[in-house]
């Protein structure tokens, strides 16, 4: 049976008196697409340093595809493929001679980089662009090349920090079609990001780090299950209402005033339908939508890193 793509056992860091990442445990499953998320100083960016090679754990054990990232550390990271959420490319090199310095680095002999380069660089939309410096790549270029360079070694585990944050429309449909498609291929992806929405549209599981320790590992459908009651009613009026008047209504725990709209948080989605449709009724207002909501991987997010502030 083939070893887990990754296996974090009881890893620990800390600096100085601040435990950073403390004692926790996951692993991924091979071919899996697996998000991390987190607050900001939760340990996530502790926690990737620490299974990549990058920086040594004070305790406990990371594993990729079965090799020791502290012993076998050649092994594991051949095994790997890391994009930052800075661009790490030379800017002063064509995206060609980037490509193919990674090859080098590698150790992939020189025919196979160049077709492998020449594949990745069209996958991804830049193969026309190949002689043109890296510095005069817009942030969406600069990220699809930075994928081909980590993909160019085949590897079997993918790391990626914040892939789309601050892309045009057009560089996020692609790069989130090509993460889709490399993980429908086998390829096991380990996607670390503040986008919520992505993780939930992309992830097969999340893990949720909060103050250095695991506060939920599951699918996002279950852990929006964990929150269930948890829903909201959404309205919208072809005039303005004021929100203390739907506030009043019969089990609304709280109102959100979004755009246009008007979200009313219950337990009792029936019940606050029938109050709204009787209220428009009565106030000879038009109903221009009306909708239930169920949980989303936020209010997860927001529920299980708030309850252990």
């Amino acid at each position: 049976m083939a070893p887990p793509a990754i296996r974090v056992e009881n890893l620990v860091k800390r600096f100085g008196d601040l435990t950073a990442v403390g004692g926790i445990s996951f692993q991924v499953d091979e071919g899996e697409s697996f998000g991390f998320l987190g607050p900001n100083g939760a340990g996530k960016s502790t926690t990737i340093r620490m299974v990549t090679g990058v920086l040594r754990p004070d305790a406990g054990a990371a594993r990729i595809a079965g090799y020791d990232v502290r012993t076998d550390t050649d092994a594991a990271k051949s095994e790997i493929g890391i994009v930052p959420e800075q661009f790490n490319a030379y800017p002063d090199l064509t995206a060609w001679k980037n490509v193919m310095l990674a090859g080098e680095l590698y150790g992939i002999p020189r025919q196979t980089r160049k077709s492998r380069g020449t594949e990745l660089l069209r996958s991804f939309g830049l193969f026309e662009r190949r002689h043109t410096l890296a510095t005069n790549f817009s942030k969406g270029m600069k990220q699809r090349l930075m994928l081909t360079m980590a993909l160019l070694h085949d590897p079997a585990v993918l790391f990626l920090d914040e892939p789309i944050t601050g892309l045009d429309v057009e560089s996020q449909h692609l790069i989130r079609e090509r993460i889709a498609e490399l993980n429908r291929e086998g390829r096991t992806v380990f996607l670390t990001t503040h986008n919520i929405a992505e993780a939930d549209r992309l992830c097969d599981r999340v893990a949720i780090i909060n103050r250095g320790e695991i506060a939920a590992i599951d699918t996002p459908d279950a852990l929006k299950q964990t929150i269930e009651r948890t829903r909201a009613v959404e309205v919208s009026f072809n005039e303005e209402v004021t929100l203390d008047t739907l506030a009043a209504f019969s089990t609304v725990d709280a109102v959100e005033k979004r755009g246009d709209t008007i979200r009313l948080m219950t337990p009792d989605p029936d019940t606050v339908i029938k109050a709204v449709v009787n209220f428009a009724q009565e106030e000879n207002l038009t109903l221009r939508s009306l909708q239930t909501l169920g949980p989303s991987l936020e209010d997860a997010f927001t529920a299980l890193t708030e309850a252990r502030q």
